[in-house]
């Protein structure tokens, strides 16, 4: 008998038939004799309607207030998906996130979780029940209302397992695993039947939509063995995320290629070349709590240099508004330029580690279908570059078939 955590997201409870669905496949796994722990989003487009009437009350929504709107969204599904349990005669209790007492910090609409008291669904379970909890959601030491952000409910999920030290941890999406890129851009896309951590983090940073990235990162740092399957597939073994020493890193040069449209890039020209002058012009965008993502500084000329860096599409004018008004007389820069009509493409592969060539392969396999590389960045199982927005099908179906993903293993 194993300890289970199980995530359904908000398409797999979409309608009140599919949360009649996950009952009957949650029910068969609980009279296997597994113990079940599962964690439920608020059904497919509630939050956002839960959002639109926020913002239609007040424009900038009061962050307390919006979270303690937005998190009722997985309290109607949650008890939704108890009462069909209950239906087919399974013990069944639902929990919100205050309920569990998972404590978050007390940044509202971003907290982060501090700390899960798991003994109420510990004695739930020795009694035989199975245990539903509300994810995306928690309460900070005031007891005040939480949400981690969107896609908080996987990151529910793996810190669940983790405080329950469970066997494993279950996500349920619209897809069946992790694919070596998306099978809608790729029809040859593979599903791949494990990644290491490692790999699942830099695709969920990269663009994958899969797995939020914190859960990723949690499940990694607390060694919660992850499971991606399908909520609308009866069979398959999804897709393990594990970690290295348990895979065969000699095996995959590449595991995946991952891609993100979201990208705009700013370009900070002619500035003096000296000591100080990324912080005097990055330290306004991370006050403004502007996440930046690849840098590149050119080589100073008679005195003179270029910062260019990435941010997220939807903060692109505000990041130009920032260096419009506190950076560019401050430091004298020549001009401000930006681009939000690019996009990111990413390489992603622990056997990077062994094996040389790989950078110089993709640039090759770019300069022939007649793709320039705007700014490139790497890590170690990781190459990404920046290129014109047009060009991003071509170069991920141009890469995937250069490094042989559509081959099976």
């Amino acid at each position: 008998m194993a300890l289970i955590v199980q995530k359904f997201g908000g398409t797999s409870v979409g309608t009140t038939e599919r949360i009649k669905a996950v009952a009957g496949r949650i029910a068969a796994f609980k009279a296997a004799g597994h113990q079940l722990v599962v964690v439920v989003s608020a059904m497919s487009g509630e939050t956002n309607r839960l959002i639109a009437l926020a913002k239609e009350v007040q424009t900038e929504p009061d962050p307390r207030e919006f979270d303690v709107v937005v998190s009722t969204g997985e309290q109607v599904a949650i008890g939704l998906l108890c009462m069909a349990l209950l239906e087919r005669g399974v013990k069944a209790r639902s929990y919100t996130g205050g309920q569990v007492s998972i404590l978050t910090d007390s940044s509202h609409t971003k907290a982060r979780i501090r700390k899960i008291d798991e003994e109420r669904m510990r004695a739930d379970l020795a009694e035989g029940r199975l245990v539903v909890v509300a994810g995306f959601q928690g309460v900070d030491a005031e007891g005040n209302v939480t949400t981690l952000g969107r896609g908080g409910s996987d990151t529910t999920a793996v810190a669940l397992a983790a405080a329950l030290k469970a066997d494993e941890c279950q996500i349920y999406t619209d897809v069946d695993g992790v694919y070596t890129t998306d099978p809608r851009i790729v029809p040859e896309a593979r599903r791949l039947k494990s990644v290491t951590f490692e790999e699942m983090l830099e695709m969920a940073s990269l663009g994958s939509k899969i797995l939020q990235i914190r859960s990723v990162e949690f499940a990694g740092k607390y060694k919660v063995r992850l499971r991606v399957l399908s909520s609308f597939q009866e069979q398959g073994e999804g897709t393990l995320i594990t970690f290295e020493e348990d895979t065969k890193m000699e095996d995959a040069l590449i595991s995946g290629i991952a891609f993100n449209r979201d990208e705009a890039k700013i370009t900070v020209m002619g500035v003096p070349d000296r000591p100080g002058i990324a912080y005097a012009i990055l330290g306004p965008i991370g006050d403004a709590n502007i996440d930046v993502d690849m840098i590149i500084q050119n080589a100073g000329v008679d005195g003179l240099t270029d910062l260019s860096f990435t941010v997220h599409r939807n903060e692109y004018q505000k990041a130009l508004d920032v260096l419009n008004l506190k950076v560019k007389d401050h430091i004298k820069a020549a001009d401000i330029r930006g681009d939000h009509k690019i996009c990111k493409v990413s390489m992603v592969g622990v056997g990077m580690r062994t094996h040389a060539g790989i950078a110089s392969q993709m640039f090759r396999t770019l300069a022939e279908e007649g793709i320039n590389i705007q700014m490139i960045s790497t890590s170690e199982i990781k190459i990404s570059v920046v290129i014109d927005e047009k060009y991003m099908e071509l170069a991920v179906r141009a890469l995937h078939k250069a490094f042989g993903l559509d081959q099976p293993t």
